[in-house]
């Protein structure tokens, strides 16, 4: 995994180029980065994102399939589409749910203060998932974030950002959960995690 900016400068490495959204837009407009590939924008480092299975493509469905029946046409649901955090990020979650929106964000990507909830989907990327964007959404106020961890079949969930972390942490793996700021939207874990 690579290094953090803090912890590059604490190990006395030379600091890299931070790009900025701007930048990163820019490469794409002249065709350094191609619309499908699989990259976000962390922390001013381009990333590679994985590949993407069938158990975790399953798992966004899912959600995108449970998320619609339950918000309707009061907010928006958003797979694997940019947020945009600050000038140096701009992450690609598995899911957003957003403020409703009549352009449907086709104007501009969305922006912390259109987050609802955002949800990641993590099979072989769960380490990554907790130690480096669950605490870069936290950094950028996004309220709720759930982590999906398909290997053990739960579903994390952080709420209340202070001061770069979630103060508010659980797990589940039954009952029934809805976001803090749509709360009409209930998911029950059980349709969520289906016997096999």
């Amino acid at each position: 995994m690579a290094t953090s900016i803090a912890e590059r400068e604490s190990l006395n490495l030379q600091p890299r180029h931070r790009w900025t959204v701007a930048e990163y837009h820019r490469m794409a407009e002249v065709g350094l980065l191609h619309e499908d590939s699989r990259v976000e924008l962390i922390d001013g480092e381009i990333v590679e994102m994985a590949p993407i299975g069938s158990a975790h493509g399953g798992n966004v469905n899912r959600f995108i399939r449970l998320f619609s029946k339950v918000v309707g046409g009061k907010a928006i649901v958003a797979a694997q589409n940019p947020v945009v955090l600050s000038g140096y990020a701009e992450p690609q979650p598995d899911i957003s749910i957003l403020r409703w929106r009549a352009d449907d964000y086709e104007q501009s990507n969305p922006h912390p203060e259109d987050v609802l909830l955002l949800i990641e989907v993590s099979d072989s990327t769960l380490r990554y998932d907790r130690d480096v964007k669950i605490p870069l959404y936290a950094k950028n106020g996004i309220p709720e974030v759930w982590l999906l961890d398909i290997p053990d079949r739960k579903l994390e969930i952080y709420r209340e950002p202070i001061n770069g972390e979630y103060r508010q942490r659980d797990c589940r793996q039954t009952g029934q959960i809805a976001p803090i700021l749509c709360p009409d939207a209930i998911i029950d874990l059980a349709e969520l995690f289906p016997k096999t």
